[in-house]
Formats: structure tokens, C-alpha cells, sequence
């Protein structure tokens, strides 16, 4: 039967999407908007607002499975709704922020805690993702490394274990297909902890140019980034990485453990995106 991806359009459901359609699984891609999504020859594209119950219902009509990825207001509704159709296996995709010390205090951590709680509530059998950063969010240094500018970020020594996002589609499909997963919770990282200034070093490395950096004070970080994300996010976002600081973070094995081979490495990431990095008259 029918496997359901939301967030199709996204940097881990459209990976979901290309491999179930690959693996030739009958795959039903759903979006806001589904006329833009651009999806393989022959993979359905449906309307599913994920804000708006009244599109769950027929989105979800003989669907056997679903890769899902929920807002809370309309949490309870979209597992209802899945439960209704007949749904027999949920793969969530969460966050680590859920488990992290000071999630209460935390938007994102208190944003997927509730949706991970109505869930629970729901007659699903279900598997949770709970990736930490991921290895894109080193497109945010992209502008400034291709204009050959100092990559402008606070506490630049703050580790995290980049994950990369095809080992997130690998273990969700991997999830859809085994019932032992079913009712577990799986954390994913990358196999490095990494401080931000490390991960520079190895674009810098792969560019063979050097990359320099220069280190915000909150205080400018906060007027630097704070046009971009809302200021409760920013301030729990830099408290983060504070914590961070010249402290390796924990390194899961799940990715191993799940698809029987290591994680990709954040170096891996980059020769594959090096292109992002690179100015065009290279």
C-alpha cells in the first residue's frame, strides 16, 4: 500500500520521497502547495496544509504508512486523521532538542515535545526521529565564505556532531520497512563532535584557501541574526551553543545500528556541497 511524505519539498523528505519511489514503493508526496512540488514520474502530489485539518482526511486515504513531519495545533488532528485511514506505521521526524537539558525553556524543544506527546496519545504505531544539527546548517557560511569574507558567528569553538541529511532518509526508510523499530525512539548525530571553527577548517581544507573567522559577542550576534528568527529562538538557540563551548557533544551510533553502515562524516557533506562554498569564477 501507499507510503504518505509530508515535507516533500524539504531537505529530508524529498531524500525519503526519491528512495521509497527508487526502491519502486508506491509513494504519495503531500504539500501546501502541490502543484510546485517537482516529484519523480508517476508519485502522486496531494494538498495536506498541515494548519488546515480538513486536508487530512484525503491525503491520507489509503495510505499504509507515513513519513511525517507536524505542527502542534494541528497535531492531535493529523494523527486522528491517520488513525481514522488506517494508517498502520508513523516515522516522525522530531529533533534532539526534546531530550536536551533546558528543552522546557527551549521554542523548538517545546515545539516538538508536543507533537511528539500527541502522538503518544494516538492509537499509532509509530518511530521517532530525533536528528541534532544538521550538516546543511553549513549553508548559512556559504555567502560569505564564496565572497572570500570572514564567516561572521558566536561562539565559533561551540561543538556539535553535524548530521548528515542522507543519513536521516536512510534510517526514516529503514524505519518504514522494519516493525522491530516500531514504538522506539531513535536519537541521530553525525560520527564527529565538531566545533564550528573545525568544521570551517575542513571547508577551508577542501577549498584549499584559508577561511577566516570572526567571532560575535552575543550582543552583536543578537543584532546580526535577530531580523532572521524570532528572539525567543535566537536567545535559546545562543544559549546552545554557549553551553557548547570547547565541549564535545554526545555521538550516536544509530545511523550504524540502523542501515549496517557507519554515519557520513561532516567532511563527506562538504565534498559533496563544496560547490556552495566555491565563487564562481573558480
Amino acid at each position: 500500500m501507499t507510503i504518505l511524505v509530508t515535507g516533500a519539498r524539504g531537505n529530508v523528505g524529498r531524500r525519503v520521497l526519491d528512495r521509497l519511489h527508487a526502491a519502486g514503493q508506491p509513494v504519495r508526496a503531500s504539500s501546501r502547495t502541490p502543484g510546485e512540488l517537482d516529484v519523480p514520474a508517476g508519485v502522486d502530489a496531494v494538498p495536506l496544509d498541515l494548519n488546515r485539518p480538513e486536508t487530512f482526511d484525503a491525503a491520507l486515504d489509503g495510505v499504509d504508512q507515513a513519513f511525517l513531519y507536524a505542527e502542534p495545533a494541528g497535531a492531535k488532528e493529523l494523527f486522528a486523521a491517520a488513525a481514522r485511514a488506517g494508517v498502520r506505521h508513523v516515522v516522525l521526524l522530531s529533533s534532539s532538542t526534546v531530550h536536551e537539558s533546558g528543552a522546557p525553556l527551549d521554542p523548538l524543544g517545546r515545539f516538538h515535545a508536543a507533537v511528539e506527546e500527541a502522538l503518544a496519545a494516538s492509537a499509532l504505531s509509530a518511530t521517532v526521529l530525533r536528528p541534532g544539527a544538521f550538516a546543511g546548517n553549513a549553508y548559512g557560511w556559504s555567502a560569505a565564505i564564496r565572497g572570500g569574507r570572514p564567516v561572521r558567528l558566536p561562539y565559533a569553538r561551540a561543538h556539535t556532531a553535524p548530521v548528515h541529511e542522507d543519513d536521516i532518509a536512510d534510517v526514516a526508510v529503514a524505519a518504514l520497512g522494519d516493525p522491530a523499530v516500531a514504538g522506539r525512539i531513535l536519537t541521530l548525530s553525525g560520527p564527529e563532535s565538531l566545533s564550528f571553527t573545525e568544521q570551517i577548517g575542513v571547508l577551508s581544507d577542501l577549498l584549499g584557501r584559508g577561511v577566516p573567522v570572526h567571532e560575535l559577542t552575543r550582543e552583536e550576534a543578537v543584532e546580526e541574526m535577530g531580523p532572521h528568527m524570532p528572539a525567543p529562538v535566537l536567545d535559546a538557540l545562543l544559549g546552545q551553543w554557549a553551553a557548547a563551548v570547547d565541549r564535545p557533544v554526545r555521538v550516536e551510533d544509530t545511523v550504524k545500528r540502523i542501515t549496517g553502515r557507519p554515519a557520513r562524516t561532516f567532511r563527506q557533506w562538504a565534498e559533496e556541497h563544496l560547490g556552495a562554498f566555491t565563487p564562481a569564477d573558480s
